[in-house]
C-alpha cells in the first residue's frame, strides 16, 4: 500500500526535508496590516520581524479545508492508496478541524479510511519529527493505520521546550493559557516553556537570557537521557543563540544522532516573537 504524507507549514521543516521525505506542506496564513500571504511563502521571517517591531497588526489564520481537499486529491491521483495528515496541536490551531472536515469531504467520495487525520498535540519540529517518522515508516509498504500510529507515537514521545524575551505575543494571540495566571505579571522575566498535552505551559522563570539558555540546555539533556535521539533547535532572529545551543547539545547528549538548526516561520513567530529560541529532543 502506498500512503501519502501531509502536514503543515507550522512543522518548519528544515531546507530540503519535506522533498526528501515526500511530504505534502499545506501552509497557513499570515496577515500583516492589511496584507495576507502563505507562511514561509510569501512572508518571510525578515518581513515578520520588522512588522513585529514596528508594532503593526500581524495575526495568523488556519488554511480553508479546500485547501486540504486540494492536497489529498493530488496525492490520490498520484498513485497513493491513503494519506495520513499530520498537524499542529487542536488546542493551539484550528487548522486540524480544517484538515478533519477536508478528510470528512474526502472520505466520502473515496472510502472510509482513505484520508487519517493526526492530532499531534505540539507544533514546530514535535510536529515535523511526527511527519517525518510516518513518512519513513510510509515507504515500507505499511497501511494507513500504521502509519497514523507512526506518528501518533512519535508525536507523543517529543519533547519541546522554548525560551521567549517576552511573554507578550503569546498572551496577545491567547496562546499561553495556563501560562498567564502562573507567571501573571513577571513578564520582564525570561519563561521557560513546554508543550504539554497540546498547549502550551510555564515550566520555570528565570531572570536573564543566559540563565535561560542554561536551563534550556540543561533541560534538553535531562530530557535525552541514554537514548537515541533526534534533536532540533529552532528559531526566530536569535542563530547565534540557536547555533552555540545546537554545539553544546551535540557535546553533552551521548546518544544524539544529528541536530539541525532552522528558523521558524512567520504564524509560530507571530506568537512568539523575535528571539526565541526553542529546542525538540526526539526519541528514535
Amino acid at each position: 500500500m502506498q500512503v501519502a504524507v501531509v502536514t503543515d507549514s507550522t512543522a518548519y521543516l528544515p531546507e530540503g526535508f519535506a522533498v526528501r521525505h515526500s511530504i505534502t506542506v499545506v501552509p497557513l496564513y499570515v496577515l500583516i496590516d492589511d496584507k495576507e500571504g502563505l507562511d514561509g511563502v510569501d512572508i518571510d521571517q525578515a518581513e515578520l520581524i520588522d512588522a513585529l517591531k514596528a508594532k503593526r497588526n500581524v495575526s495568523t489564520s488556519m488554511p480553508a479545508p479546500a485547501s486540504f481537499v486540494k492536497a489529498y486529491h493530488e496525492a490520490l491521483d498520484n498513485g497513493a492508496d491513503a494519506v495520513v495528515s499530520v498537524h499542529i496541536s487542536s488546542e493551539l490551531s484550528g487548522t486540524w478541524g480544517a484538515a478533519v472536515s477536508a478528510a470528512d469531504e474526502v472520505n466520502a467520495e473515496r472510502g472510509e479510511g482513505t484520508v487519517r487525520v493526526v492530532d499531534s498535540r505540539t507544533t514546530v519540529m514535535g510536529l515535523g519529527f511526527a511527519a517525518v517518522r510516518a513518512a519513513s515508516v510510509a515507504t515500507g509498504g505499511t497501511t494507513g493505520a500504521e502509519v497514523e500510529a507512526a506518528a501518533v507515537s512519535a508525536a507523543a514521545r517529543s519533547r519541546t521546550l522554548f525560551v521567549v524575551e517576552t511573554l507578550e505575543h503569546l498572551r496577545r494571540g491567547g496562546r499561553i493559557g495556563a501560562a498567564t495566571a502562573v507567571l501573571g505579571t513577571a513578564l520582564a522575566m525570561k519563561p521557560l516553556l513546554h508543550i504539554d498535552d497540546g498547549k502550551i505551559k510555564p515550566l520555570e522563570k528565570v531572570r536573564t537570557l543566559t540563565r535561560a539558555m542554561t536551563r534550556l540546555a540543561d533541560l534538553a539533556v535531562e530530557a535525552a537521557g541514554d537514548q537515541q535521539v533526534e534533536v532540533a533547535v529552532q528559531h526566530l532572529g536569535a542563530y547565534e543563540r540557536a547555533a552555540a545551543l545546537a554545539d553544546q547539545l551535540e557535546r553533552r547528549i551521548p546518544g544524539i544522532n544529528g541536530c539541525v538548526v532552522a528558523e521558524l516561520g512567520a504564524v509560530i513567530g507571530a506568537h512568539t516573537g523575535p528571539g526565541i529560541v526553542g529546542v525538540v529532543v526526539q526519541p528514535l
